[in-house]
């Protein structure tokens, strides 16, 4: 039998990520954006190492803007989540947390790491997966990936994926183990990428 991928992506990390390995500042915000089931795929298929593998699950994680204090970007929000759940990814979306001083202050993501990481670890209790990848460069993630690396009575593979460019160099790894690295240079993002403008 194959094994079975479930594919874990923090939707912001891995967008500004791309933003800072291969585009510029001033470049349209378009770039850096991704079509998660194909990067899942690419995630899939490029580290069967000769095994069999099955993708069963993507999974993204992001924050959701404020309807009434932010409509248009909530707008976008919808609509690309909606095109993502349509080609079969699976979003999980937390409200966004609005500090007093907004806007003059960013609204930022709560919880979302957390719920992440804990789907990471009770998708491998649960047996969801035989392979967990997780698409994120946020070292909150590391005890997640740590446990399930740890627990080898579960008999569950960890693997990460992270950008690459000469700007961006960072991933995610526990200490004193060899987990598997899908480095995504500028060619695999030209091949997942979605210029979509949802606006």
């Amino acid at each position: 039998m194959p094994s079975r991928v479930v594919v874990f992506i923090d939707a912001q990390n891995t967008y500004s990520g791309a933003r800072r390995a291969f585009f510029a500042k001033q470049d349209d915000w378009v770039h850096g954006q991704f079509d998660p089931m194909k990067l899942a795929q690419e995630l899939t298929a490029s580290g069967s190492q000769g095994v069999s593998r099955q993708l069963e699950e993507v999974r993204v994680y992001r924050g959701r803007p404020h309807a009434n204090k932010e409509p248009k970007t909530h707008s976008a929000h919808m609509k690309q989540c909606k095109a993502w759940e349509t080609s079969g990814v699976t979003v999980i979306a937390r409200p966004l947390r609005y500090p007093l001083k907004w806007p003059t202050e960013k609204p930022e993501e709560k919880g979302i790491d957390v719920l992440m990481a804990l789907d990471f670890v009770t998708f491998a209790i649960d047996d969801r997966y035989d392979v967990g990848i997780l698409v994120s460069v946020d070292t909150d993630l590391k005890p997640a990936l740590e446990y399930v690396w740890r627990r080898t009575d579960l008999g569950k593979k960890v693997e990460v994926a992270a950008w690459r460019s000469a700007q961006l160099r960072g991933r995610l790894s526990v200490p004193g183990a060899n987990v598997w690295c899908h480095w995504l240079y500028k060619n695999k993002y030209d091949k997942v990428c979605d210029l979509t403008d949802y606006t």
